[in-house]
Parts: structure tokens; sequence; C-alpha cells
């Protein structure tokens, strides 16, 4: 039966009223964030950027705060993101030309406080919203499992008869926790910090290949990203830097070993500035209800980190201080 032009414009007019009622449902739904990236806080998507490479110490920490964030429903999924370059002042000065951003954290730590010195950088943490400081821990000193230095004595005699024949390699440029580390610690044993071998690498992962190839002599970090490679004994720890041990670690604190002197890393989160403060608000409210939940309290134990959590002026304060701590530093290493 041959169609009429009127049942040709019937279809056509039902088609097009169709079209316009799907995308009008549509609009609604995301106003009422039925889909991700809406206002509903459980639905939220947001950014997490991460300024070092994968397997680094900032890595771990972001990735396990996203996940935890995630999978206990508080938001909706994180997009994450490695900024590598310049020790983590690349990362920074993104996270600041984003002003206005309130769905983006960065994590960062005392390296990057110590990275804007060394690079010169304009992308200073005081120009960012804090929001939190995470984690501690203690800093290592590893060593292949082959290595003549089989206790901390073995390494300060060494050390002392010839700082510049023994190479210390850290995951974090000068200015960083792995840099300040031996630094303050060639000064508690009476080496000229002037006279360190360091030799700086992008995050734990090129650090692990350098020392399981016997490219330095001695490795300090943070001894999360090198779980796999203690417990199969390929790298041996000779001290840690904190006040107390580190539980599931074989080794002394500097103190144990007859060396004055404790270290310790820490690591937080800041956003883009001018988010203004209910969205400062919102964010930390986010990452107080993450550092309450026991997947957050597993992460801290699997990872070897000491609960650090601080929010508001505290960690504001914390901030300047740490700046502080970083200029003075290098300043008598003649850095900066």
């Amino acid at each position: 039966m041959a169609t009429s032009v009127g049942d040709r414009l019937g279809r056509r007019a039902r088609a097009v009223t169709a079209v316009v009622l799907a995308a009008t449902l549509t609009a609604l739904a995301s106003a009422c964030g039925v889909t991700g990236g809406a206002d509903d806080a459980d639905n939220r998507r947001l950014r997490m950027m991460i300024p070092n490479s994968p397997g680094g110490g900032y890595d771990l920490t972001g990735r396990a705060a996203a996940r935890v964030m995630e999978e206990g429903g508080l938001t909706g999924r994180f997009e994450i993101t490695n900024v590598i370059g310049a020790s983590g002042t690349v990362a920074m000065q993104r996270v600041i030309n984003e002003s206005g951003a309130d769905d983006l954290m960065l994590t960062m730590g005392l390296g990057v406080v110590g990275a804007v010195y060394t690079n010169r950088s304009d992308a200073t943490v005081d120009k960012a919203t804090p929001l939190a400081r995470l984690v501690e821990e203690s800093e290592g000193l590893l060593v292949p499992a082959d290595s003549p230095f089989k206790t901390v004595e073995d390494f300060v005699a060494a050390w002392k008869a010839d700082p510049a024949g023994v190479s210390i390699g850290g995951g974090s440029s000068p200015g960083g926790p792995d840099h300040l580390f031996p630094m303050q610690l060639a000064q508690a044993v009476g080496v000229d910090p002037r006279d360190v071998n360091y030799v700086a690498y992008d995050g734990g992962g090129p650090l692990t290949t350098a020392l399981l190839g016997s490219k330095i002599d001695v490795g300090t970090s943070g001894l999360g990203e090198f779980e796999g490679q203690i417990d199969e004994g390929t790298l041996r720890v000779l001290a840690v830097s904190g006040e107390e041990r580190l539980e599931g670690v074989d080794a002394p604190t500097l103190q144990e070993s007859g060396v004055d002197f404790a270290f310790t890393n820490w690591r937080g989160v800041l956003a883009p500035p001018d988010i203004g403060d209910d969205a400062q608000d919102a964010l930390v409210t986010l990452l107080e209800e993450m550092h309450d939940t026991e997947a957050w309290r597993d992460e801290l134990e699997r990872n070897g980190w000491t609960d650090a959590f601080q929010t508001g002026t505290e960690f504001e304060d914390f901030l300047v201080e740490q700046d502080q701590r970083v200029e003075d530093t290098l300043k008598e290493l003649g850095l900066v």
C-alpha cells in the first residue's frame, strides 16, 4: 500500500519528538547527578596528578588514596595522571595553571618543596591550596645483596675514609628527601656534605635498577617502593632513619647503630589556587572520610607508612616550616 505524504510527515514528527525527549532526559540526568562527573559527591569524577614516574613514592601514595576513595564509594572514578619532569615542579606548575579547577588534587611532599628551590621554579607551594598531609615514613639505607657493607658501621667507615668514593643514589633530585637524608646523615657522622657523591634518579623504579645493577653503592629512599626486592633478598636494608624500627623490616634504626640522627619524609595533597572555601572544605572532608576508613589503615600498614594526617591551619603552618627547613639545608650546601 502506498504511503501518503501525511503518514511520512507524521512519522518524521514523531522521530523528532523522540530525539528531543531523549536529549532532554539526558540533560536532566546529568543535572541530577546520574552521570559521572556530576555534583553528587558520591558520584563525582576527580583527577589525581602525581609528580613522578609510576612506582615512586608519590605514585604509591596517590594511587592508594584514590583507590580507597573509589572502592569505598566516597566519590566517583579518579583519573590518575603521572606528570614527569623537573622533580615535580612541572606538575606543580600545571596545578597552579589550572587555577579554579576544583576537581584536581596533586600528591606532593618534601621532595616537591625542595625541587622548587633547586629548579628555581615560580611554582611555589604557597601558591596552591593546601588540603592535607597524609603520611610520614622513614628512609632506608639500601644495598645490593652482594654489597660489602653488612652493617651501618661498615658503610660509615668506608664513607668517612673516602666520601667521594662511595656513590649514594636517591629517588629525588637535590632538595628532595632522598637527597636531604644522606646530606644530613653525613653531617651527623662527620662527613662534609659537599663531598658526598650523590646520584639523583627519577623515582623508585630507576633507583631500583641502579641498585640491582650495582651502578651505585647505597640507595636512600622510602622502603615501600622496594618491598618485593627486599622480600626476595636481592636488596638488603642496613638501617631505617626513623626513631622506631619498621614492622616487617629486619633492620635497626640509625640510633640503634650508634648514629645519633633521625629523619622522616612526608607526603600530602594540594589543590589548584582560587578554588574557593566551599570547594576546599569539600575536598578536605573527602580526605578526612578516606582517612577514617579501615581500607586506608590497611594501606598504611601495607606500605610501612606512619599516619601523619593533618589539615587546616596546622597543615598550612607545617608547609611554611618545611619550606624553611629545605631552604636552610640547601643554603648550607651552597645549592641556592
